[in-house]
């Protein structure tokens, strides 16, 4: 089997490629399914290629054996030869071509690598604002690169776009603070967790605490507000894209809902979205779109 994550192993086609790509996205995203149907099919085997540079990297960052650091300097060495027009490997083969069709710019995929570098030196957050610079490696690039790839490239879609990326990493840290805690991470902010009294410890009970509950009470608040800057862009997009977004959107929302229904506790069990919840985002999106209506969560 290709080995994405080495490139020069193999030698592929752009056909082979694609289709390692495609396999990359299936096995690490669980709703790949659903947006490749919403997807053109004309632009899927590329937003496959963008998932698996994603998955890759991130796995670099997380789970990599030996000198992370050097592997993912040498995932950029490979990302600046694939701008050249030379794929090493399945994945830098695919992206390679996707770079070239799309005239995609370099500082998103860039910054994906950053954040993972990010990563190993950092585990906690002085402020609100370091969190927010982390989110704008980790989270907004691919935000960006979709809207590209769907051929939207104003600025302003841009920022809205930033909005809706950062709420839904923020409303994925809020539900797994007990989950990060187990990895040595914390991403309340530190400043935040002095505000309200918290202290680490407090975060490793089976249950949350008051002041922890209002301090998490706080930054689902945080989270709803970026939502809601971010849902004008569903009306500035076409098509299935507009469906997509608005499930981005209603499923983050849906979040933080399951967060504030646990009382903001996030600590004794982790909030989720069930299956019927998901059926019923993706159906009111859909059936508004065929009706004609505004496609919001």
């Amino acid at each position: 089997m290709v080995d994405p994550a080495r490139p020069g192993t193999d030698s592929v086609s752009l056909e082979e490629a694609y289709a390692e790509c495609g396999r990359l996205a299936r096995s690490h995203y669980e709703n790949f399914t659903v947006l490749s149907w919403l997807t053109p099919r004309r632009l899927r085997p590329y937003r496959a290629a963008l998932y698996a540079y994603c998955r890759v990297v991130d796995d670099l960052g997380d789970e990599a054996e030996g000198d992370r650091l050097a592997q993912l300097d040498q995932f950029e060495a490979d990302l600046d030869a694939a701008f050249g027009g030379e794929g090493r490997g399945a994945l830098f083969v695919a992206l390679a071509d996707t770079l070239g069709r799309f005239d995609l710019p370099r500082d998103p995929f860039a910054r994906l690598i950053e954040a993972n570098r990010m990563d190993q030196t950092a585990s906690r957050y002085a402020t609100f604002d370091d969190l927010l610079h982390y989110c704008d490696h980790s989270a907004n690039p691919v935000g960006r690169l979709v809207l590209m790839l769907h051929g939207y490239r104003d600025p302003g879609f841009f920022c809205l776009s930033d909005f809706t990326c950062t709420a839904l990493q923020l409303a994925n840290f809020w539900q797994d603070v007990a989950r990060d805690l187990t990895n040595d991470r914390i991403y309340l902010p530190q400043d935040d967790m002095e505000q309200f009294g918290v202290r680490e410890e407090d975060l490793s009970m089976g249950e949350a605490s008051k002041p922890v509950r209002e301090l998490i009470r706080f930054e689902v608040a945080r989270a709803r507000r970026m939502f809601a800057e971010g849902l004008p862009l569903i009306d500035c997009v076409r098509g299935r894209l507009r469906v997509e977004l608005s499930l981005f959107s209603g499923g983050g929302l849906a979040i933080l809902d399951a967060i504030e229904a646990q009382g903001f506790d996030s600590l004794g069990s982790r909030p989720i979205l069930s299956d019927g919840a998901k059926r019923r985002l993706m159906g009111r999106a859909i059936g508004r779109l065929l009706l004609g209506r505004r496609v919001r969560p």
